[in-house]
């Protein structure tokens, strides 16, 4: 109760000293912006819409538990059977990190272009491949899907 009246005491001391508390309110404006600044910067520069991802579940174990920390990089290189890869299903909120199965190369087609190169994904710790995941009727995934 005694810590709960210093706090009260301190805020109040705050309001009553102009200068203070605009010079709080700078303090708490310039940390809040920097974290934004650093968060912007990290996207740049590892070409990800979410440089840093968290692992939800466990899918992945035992190469990644609950809760660890996964820090991504979208480069251009392609992306090979073997990798783990954090993709994110449209229609989906939550990004999942699982690791890339299979590789289908995009056929050539009669005009010079090929077709884009397709992924299969599955969990480690998990029976069967993400096709279950995917959108009703998606068998691939696409690169854009993949977050990093």
């Amino acid at each position: 109760m005694e810590t709960l009246r210093q706090q009260y005491q301190e805020i109040k001391k705050l309001f009553n000293d102009p200068y203070d508390l605009a010079f709080q309110i700078l303090n708490l404006a310039m940390i809040v912006f920097s974290a934004l600044m650093i968060w912007r910067a990290l996207m740049v520069y590892t070409k990800s819409e979410s440089p840093v991802v968290v692992v939800l579940s466990g899918s992945m174990e035992p190469a990644f538990q609950r809760g660890d920390i996964l820090f991504l990089n979208n480069d251009d290189r392609p992306v090979e059977a073997g990798e783990i890869v954090v993709f994110k299903i449209e229609g989906r909120e939550i990004p999942i990190v699982h690791r890339v199965l299979n590789v289908h190369e995009g056929q050539k087609l009669s005009n010079g272009k090929s077709e884009p190169t397709k992924y299969l994904t599955k969990g480690d710790n998990n029976n069967i491949d993400d096709r279950g995941l995917y959108r009703p009727g998606q068998k691939w995934l696409k690169r854009s899907e993949i977050m990093g």
